[in-house]
């Protein structure tokens, strides 16, 4: 990144006049972005109506792929166990340390099925039961996520879900051994090799080889985003994800190089993911921006980087702690570093994150793929009122009530009235009778 291009990069003071505007400007992004949903639509209606062959048509407009029938874009179990045998043996320890201690982690949030009973002896409850079948999207577009997987089969799984397909693109070539390995060692019941808003109408509308599944789980691209938005209320969806974000919160006492890298961990996804960073130390704010520009000509993917800092990076200097985390919860950011000397301190005041990495030796980095919470996180300031991929999504819950005949009798004029006001008559004599034993 050249001095000229640096300067781009939002530098932003929370005492400036403009401030809530810049930060307003900076927050804004369209998840789906223009003219995406019209195409989505054709997409999906293509699939609702022309299914097999609509799909086989798109996947090789799209992906290249010039198969014959879908059974052709299927990966069989042999060839995912013979990826897995195919590894090292470094990587196998890899992927199973990730799973461990995914699984876990996701093991504490299994909710048990419960009842309580009145003095009538009327009983209420709630009763959990999983998801039958789970529709995993798993990005392979440009990088292959290994990771991915395991952070959304592993949770289903525990869960209880009985069946799960996955779909993944793999544009100009084979599948990825890693990918084939983790789909192995997460559990996956059906994988075929079909991406894009087509992969989602798949598994929302089914057609004659892909089953139709019950929720959609899974990152993806614009087109992802747009086409599980669309099939929701067809099927359920966990969340519409946008780019990767990270917020770092730093008061000077952290490693410049760590919070930097940790900046560059999300800029690298691509140029629409965000990174940004608050201090209330405004040296150390140059520090890093120094450091940003003398470390990105080492980096891989630099152009990635550059165009993402430039479009949607910020570095944010403010008065103190207090309004550092004002900030902080203003933004909800997706993932949210507390790089400071007294976390604790700081994370007291936090409400609204996907995920809290709490101290400077908490990087970003052992959140995606082995600290054990699902990496697959509410973006776009969603953290406000979503929460992050786990258990709970590939679980419902159903009412249970049991009424005596005495309570039956007990609550019958209660609701006889109710419905009254309400002007329902048969809700009313429905009460009425049980209420005469």
């Amino acid at each position: 990144m050249s001095e000229a291009e640096l300067s781009a990069m939002r530098v932003l003071n929370s005492e400036d006049a403009d401030f809530s505007s810049q930060l307003e400007e900076l927050l804004q992004w369209d998840v789906v972005g223009g003219g995406v949903d019209a195409d989505v639509d054709n997409i999906l209606q293509q699939v609702k109506r022309g299914g097999d062959a609509a799909l086989l048509a798109l996947t090789q407009k799209f992906d290249g792929h010039a198969a014959s029938s879908i059974e052709d874009l299927m990966i069989a179990p042999s060839v995912l166990e013979d990826a897995w045998r195919r590894i090292d043996a470094e990587a196998r320890q890899a992927l199973e340390l990730a799973a461990e201690r995914i699984r876990v982690f996701h093991e504490r949030q299994l909710e048990p099925s419960w009842t309580i009973s009145d003095e009538y002896h009327n009983e209420m409850g709630q009763r959990i039961s999983a998801l039958e079948r789970v529709g995993v999207y798993v990005p392979g577009g440009h990088a292959a996520y290994p990771s991915s997987v395991l952070m959304t089969l592993i949770p289903a799984k525990v869960a209880g879900v009985s069946e799960i397909v996955v779909t993944s693109p793999t544009p100009g070539g084979a599948p990825n051994d890693m990918v084939l390995a983790a789909l192995h060692l997460g559990g996956a019941d059906k994988v075929f090799r079909i991406g894009g808003a087509q992969a989602v109408g798949a598994l929302a509308y089914g057609t004659e080889t892909i089953p139709r599944v019950d929720k959609i789980v899974g990152p993806g691209n614009a087109y992802v985003a747009a086409a599980k938005r669309q099939v929701f209320g067809q099927v359920g969806i966990d969340m519409i994800a946008g780019p990767s974000e990270v917020l770092v919160l730093a008061d000077g006492t952290t490693s410049v190089e760590w919070a930097v890298l940790d900046l560059f961990s999300q800029a690298e996804h691509d140029a629409s993911a965000q990174s940004i960073l608050i201090s209330t130390d405004a040296d150390f704010l140059q520090r890093v921006a120094q450091e940003i520009a003398a470390r990105l000509p080492q980096m891989s993917r630099r152009e990635t980087i550059a165009a993402s800092l430039k479009q949607r990076g910020a570095l944010i200097h403010c008065r103190d702690r207090e309004e550092a985390v004002a900030l902080a919860n203003q933004i909800a950011p997706e993932h949210l570093e507390l790089a400071v000397a007294e976390p604790d301190r700081w994370l007291e005041g936090i409400k609204h994150a996907g995920a809290i990495f709490v101290g400077a030796h908490t990087g970003e980095t052992f959140g995606d793929y082995l600290a054990g919470p699902s990496h697959v996180l509410p973006t776009f300031g969603t953290a406000r009122f979503a929460s992050p991929l786990g258990v709970y999504d590939f679980q419902k819950r159903s009412s249970v009530i049991r009424l005596s005949p005495e309570g039956a009798s007990a609550l019958a004029g209660p609701a006889d009235l109710l419905a009254g006001t309400e002007g329902l008559e048969a809700h009313a004599l429905a009460a009425r009778v049980r209420g005469n034993r």
